[in-house]
């Protein structure tokens, strides 16, 4: 029994999707299904129920699953040991938005660089309402994350900071700083809002339309935070953002912050990867450093 066996077992028996299971482990569904076919003939019963519909684990699977979640974690632990004596190295992937990588990477990257300078990095930045699906997926050892209100059993997360969250209207005359301007209480149902496609920014200002029982009119869904402050220097709407993102954003002179009284609660960003890696040499050593800040 190979331990990359254990990490294709483990990976179809979170997915229970062998396409996904496949592309997370970077290998054919057929290389993939051979090797399930392996271990159970080598574990002497079936461990998965699958047909064209979908795949389940048996109860042999589920023990089998304690089993090689166990054994990947004293190996990892095992080679730790090993380089104690050693510096670390390899090869570390961490994704996050344009405005967490000026933030809260840039602190974390700088120690991880002083104290394990053998530790190779490669960044990735996209949208962060993909931050924790890139973990989960493998596509990335590690990402920084605005922590939801319901976080993964599967995932870890080491608190980086905070980031207020704050409502933004253009500077330039036009019909939607009028509105803002005018005086008195703000009419929000009749303001054109600009909003994440996705994540957790998007449900925070969904639930805050709920309390005020307001539907406003949405001009725009973009992808990512940064453009949603562009937009609004346009004059196109308002939208709620991170005040990281409008702090470092090439826009922020040119739209307003609203005080709101009850705007919806910070961010709390941090460090997010999957607590069975933990255990893995760089992943660890990330995680003490980014504990430590």
């Amino acid at each position: 029994m190979q331990h990359k066996q254990l990490h294709y077992f483990l990976a179809l028996a979170e997915t229970l999707h062998f396409g996904r299971a496949s592309e997370r482990c970077y290998i054919s569904a057929s290389t993939l299904s051979r090797n399930i076919k392996q271990l159970e003939q080598e574990v002497g019963c079936e461990l998965f129920v699958r047909d064209n519909r979908q795949v389940q684990l048996t109860a042999a699977g589920e023990h089998f699953s304690h089993y090689a979640k166990n054994t990947l974690v004293h190996w990892q632990q095992f080679k730790a040991s090993l380089n104690q004596e050693q510096e670390v190295a390899g090869e570390l992937s961490i994704f996050c938005s344009v405005s967490a990588a000026y933030s809260f990477l840039n602190p974390l990257l700088s120690a991880l660089r002083q104290r394990h300078g053998k530790i190779e990095m490669k960044l990735h930045t996209g949208d962060p309402a993909q931050a924790l699906e890139r973990v989960l997926d493998h596509h990335e050892d590690v990402a920084i994350a605005a922590k939801p209100a319901r976080l993964a059993q599967q995932l870890a997360f080491c608190r980086l900071g905070w980031s207020e969250l704050v409502f933004i209207a253009p500077k330039i005359p036009c019909e939607v700083s009028q509105r803002i301007n005018q005086g008195g209480a703000i009419a929000w149902e009749h303001l054109p809002f600009i909003i994440p496609e996705q994540g957790e920014n998007r449900s925070r200002l969904i639930n805050w339309w709920r309390t005020r029982r307001i539907q406003p009119p949405i001009y725009a869904q973009v992808s990512g935070h940064e453009a949603l402050v562009s937009m609004v220097s346009l004059g196109l709407g308002v939208a709620l953002i991170p005040q990281v993102v409008l702090e470092n954003s090439p826009f922020s002179d040119k739209v307003q912050i609203v005080k709101v009284a009850d705007a919806p609660p910070p961010f709390e960003i941090g460090l997010v990867a999957l607590q069975r890696r933990l255990s893995e040499p760089v992943i660890g050593a990330c995680w003490q450093v980014a504990e430590q800040l």
